[in-house]
């Protein structure tokens, strides 16, 4: 099942994929988008992530925590809905930066989101940021 075929509404992240490690970067797709912010890398994220949007999400975090010592915030506020395959990304993403000497961490303030982390037993793992440090939120 495709994003366009499973009957739910997938809001476009607008604006260009910016290239955080290589020179070819991830590519520009509807659920993610990677800028930078003073010291982080930000990869913005919206819509649906499940199974079949995951993949798009995973491109981007890939690339961001590619380089030595990444500092990844993954920008979740945008989010519709979030399952486990959405959170499997997120555990590899946070392992591979981790093993880098960097961290990613997540910026949400849904509390659906907050019971699925607590759910899955994740909430240690990835407290989340209410905004952008250094955002004045």
């Amino acid at each position: 099942m495709t994003p366009e075929s499973d009957g739910r509404a997938h809001e476009p992240v607008e604006g260009p994929v910016a290239d955080t490690s290589t020179s070819a970067g991830p590519a520009p797709n509807t659920h993610a988008r990677t800028r930078r912010h003073g010291p982080f890398t930000v990869v913005e994220v919206a819509g649906d992530i499940d199974l079949a949007t995951a993949g798009f999400l995973a491109e981007h975090l890939d690339a961001a925590t590619a380089g030595p010592e990444p500092d990844v915030l993954a920008d979740l506020r945008r989010v519709d809905f979030f399952d486990c395959s959405g959170l499997r990304v997120l555990c590899r993403a946070e392992a591979r930066a981790s093993a880098r000497g960097g961290r990613l961490r997540i910026v949400t303030g849904d509390p659906r989101l907050r019971r699925l982390l607590r759910a899955a037993g994740l909430l240690d793992r990835f407290p989340p940021l209410p905004g952008i440090p250094g955002d004045g939120e």
